[in-house]
């Protein structure tokens, strides 16, 4: 019954990692391209482009993490557990237990900066003018997700197996 659980939440999870990235580094992209065309070829200059990509870049760093660790990418410490293999399961929950307080504080944290910036009717980005806590939600919404992924990985490094097969 976990297993199968387990494995729509990473299914689902996965299918909104793998879009909304694609969709952003598509937009940003084609974003950036279009500018240096204009610049090199017209005297039209797409002033909000920089913007975009910086967005994007944010976006992409948390929903990349959460990725990572469906993928069991993380920077963590694998030195210790191969010239001492008795430490490694101790180790590999110590950086699960690492990750679940970072999701704690990025879904703490983010929430209350997303209010702040709700509350902030000046809150807006320079160029677009879109209203920065519509970025802020990103940081709870990939807590949340960093915080499931990871009990998920937890779980499965302790029984043994994944729960994708």
């Amino acid at each position: 019954m976990w297993k199968k659980s387990a494995r729509a939440i990473d299914k689902t999870l996965a299918f909104i990692e793998e879009w909304s990235l694609f969709i952003a580094v598509m937009t940003a992209l084609i974003v950036a391209l279009a500018n240096v065309f204009l610049r090199k070829f017209t005297p039209i200059s797409l002033y909000w482009s920089d913007e975009v990509v910086r967005k994007v870049i944010f976006f992409t760093t948390y929903v990349g993490a959460a990725a990572a660790i469906r993928s069991r990418s993380l920077i963590r410490v694998d030195a210790l557990p191969q010239l001492f293999p008795v430490l490694k399961r101790g180790l590999t929950l110590l950086s699960h237990l690492a990750a679940l307080f970072f999701a704690g504080i990025m879904v703490w944290l983010g929430w209350q900066m997303t209010l702040m910036a709700y509350h902030d009717t000046f809150a807006r980005t320079s160029t677009l003018q879109i209203a920065e806590w519509k970025f802020y939600a990103v940081l709870p919404v990939v807590g949340v997700m960093i915080f499931v992924r990871s009990l998920i990985v937890m779980v499965e490094d302790w029984q043994g197996g994944p729960a994708r097969e």
